[in-house]
């Protein structure tokens, strides 16, 4: 766990270094929504294959690059692509891009996902802000000895996603006139999307979508001691009685329009924040 917390001290200085600004608030970009950060000002790229230590992303949309600058106003940085357990990561490698984020002193994280729909109330192409999820993977990154200076042996996960920023996020939306349902989160490991039983299950214990990310990196920031908001684009919404495929590049295409409604939801938001 020393090497490991070398590893994220090594791999955050080198971030550091070659930032202009200090971020203050961390954003992930999930499948199809890498995009988002074109109009960030006096940006600054890393790709993750220079940064020592840091895993790459291997998933298509996913660019692999860590940017950094202004953004509604805010000095922000911002993942554009994701590691995710079904690329044969650890879940501790899956946390790392947090811990570099947590190093560098972000108190917030924003993070977005592309989701499958359960929830029939739900369309392709919607919005859901993360009430809370349910850890469907088998995974945790807190396996293994506790790095005390990061947080507790035993995180409280009553609220991994902030209320206050969950409020902030839905009166945002009303304002400028965007849907957005609230609702629960469910990871699972993936890379085979659900069965028709599956999703049965999943729709009977409460879930409201369903990806495979978001889990890892939560639990993370929590044990860090950060301000959790997140959000799905849903794209594509399965009944297990009327089950229908979903391709990679459907997923891909819908999460985009999804993104037309997501970028000026967080850009309201974190010009409030």
């Amino acid at each position: 766990m020393e090497s490991f917390k070398q590893q994220v001290e090594e791999a955050a200085a080198f971030v550091r270094a070659r930032l202009s600004i200090k971020p203050l608030i961390g954003l992930i970009l999930g499948t199809g929504l890498g995009d988002l950060v074109t109009d960030m000002e006096n940006a600054r790229q890393l790709p993750y294959s220079a940064i020592p230590h840091y895993p790459t992303s291997t998933v298509q949309s996913h660019a692999g690059r860590l940017a950094c600058g202004i953004w509604a106003g805010k000095p922000v940085i911002a993942m554009q692509g994701r590691i995710h357990l079904y690329e044969g990561y650890t879940a501790q490698q899956v946390s790392f891009p947090i811990r570099v984020l947590a190093a560098l002193g972000i108190p917030t994280l924003i993070i977005s996902n592309a989701a499958g729909g359960l929830n029939p109330h739900y369309s392709p192409g919607d919005l859901m802000l993360i009430a809370d999820h349910i850890n469907l993977t088998g995974q945790n990154p807190l396996i293994g000895p506790n790095v005390d200076q990061w947080g507790l042996r035993f995180p409280d996960m009553t609220q991994p996603y902030s209320r206050q920023l969950q409020a902030l996020a839905l009166e945002t939306a009303v304002n400028e006139r965007i849907k957005l349902h609230r609702g629960v989160y469910a990871g699972v490991l993936g890379p085979s999307l659900e069965t028709a039983a599956e999703t049965r299950f999943l729709r009977t214990i409460g879930a409201d979508a369903v990806g495979m990310s978001t889990i890892m990196e939560v639990i993370t920031a929590v044990h860090a001691g950060l301000d959790v908001l997140g959000i799905s684009a849903i794209t594509n919404v399965n009944l297990p009685d009327a089950y229908q495929p979903a391709t990679i590049e459907q997923v891909i295409a819908t999460a985009q329009q999804a993104g037309r409604d997501l970028m000026p939801l967080l850009e309201r938001t974190i010009e409030q924040l």
